[in-house]
């Protein structure tokens, strides 16, 4: 209702439409992705992730954290190993995997528009790829709900619904609260070739490039949702710097944003 912003803002939504209706006539952008289904089972917090569905031979090992915060009565400490069936079950479970861009190509233009110092437009089309790779994402997992794993073939939901994430399943991402610890990533790029098959680079530092990219792990589980590991102790670091072959120091630094304490120097 302001008069200032608000006319700003309706030129920004402007310019975007615009720039939108000339990206996807000219091709300044190409999207690009890939998505995986694998048979696994927890064991602990982790899950083995199998080749085949003999279930006799581990291909590899996707490793999570359990929140050790205080809830309310009944409010359980959640991991994303409480998703997937537990070996010892015998049941067949699965997870998914997927990484997605809409970015290839873009870096080209943002330099073109930055070597005119039109920062305007530069950040405008980064705005935009990182928003198509969220519809990218978003539109996927609606499909491997109701085709490729075909968990919820008769799901109807409109657009607010969806938003609103009222489906069943979640999308979880390395990096993100419910699995901060960003090195998941580089299992996820060895477990689909996701460089070779999309493009998509990791960095040193486990981060995306293009930018405009997202990617996670599938679950189906009727009651999964998406929660924050926040902070935890110095045992489940030491646990899970065991489990993933590290150090301790190694844990401690790349799960530093989670410490609930001073590590020694």
């Amino acid at each position: 209702n302001n008069p200032v912003s608000g006319e700003t803002a309706r030129k920004l939504y402007d310019d975007a439409q615009e720039m939108l209706d000339t990206l996807i006539k000219e091709k300044w952008l190409t999207a690009n992705g890939v998505i995986g289904f694998f048979p696994a089972n927890a064991v602990g917090d982790d899950f083995e992730v199998y080749t085949d569905e003999t279930r006799t031979e581990v291909l590899t090992t996707l490793h999570n954290l359990r929140q050790q915060g205080e809830h309310r009565d009944g409010i359980p400490n959640r991991s994303l190993g409480d998703y997937v069936a537990p070996k010892d079950t015998g049941l067949a479970d699965y997870v998914g995997a997927f990484a997605v861009t809409a970015g290839l190509g873009g870096g080209d233009k943002i330099a073109e528009f930055k070597a005119a110092n039109d920062d305007y437009n530069a950040i405008l089309l980064e705005s935009l790829a990182d928003r198509l790779a969220e519809a990218f994402a978003e539109r996927m997992h609606q499909r491997v709900r109701k085709e490729f794993w075909g968990f919820q073939p008769d799901e109807q939901l409109d657009n607010e619904a969806l938003i609103g994430e009222k489906y069943v399943g979640i999308r979880p991402a390395p990096g993100y609260p419910a699995c901060p610890e960003h090195t998941e990533k580089a299992t996820l790029w060895e477990l689909m070739d996701v460089q070779e098959r999309t493009g998509i680079e990791l960095t040193e530092s486990m981060a995306m490039w293009p930018g405009a990219a997202v990617s996670g792990w599938y679950f189906s589980h009727p009651q999964s949702q998406y929660f924050v590991v926040g902070r935890i102790a110095q045992d489940q670091v030491a646990d899970y710097a065991k489990r993933k072959g590290w150090t301790l120091k190694e844990a401690e630094r790349w799960l530093a944003p989670n410490l609930g304490y001073n590590p020694e120097d």
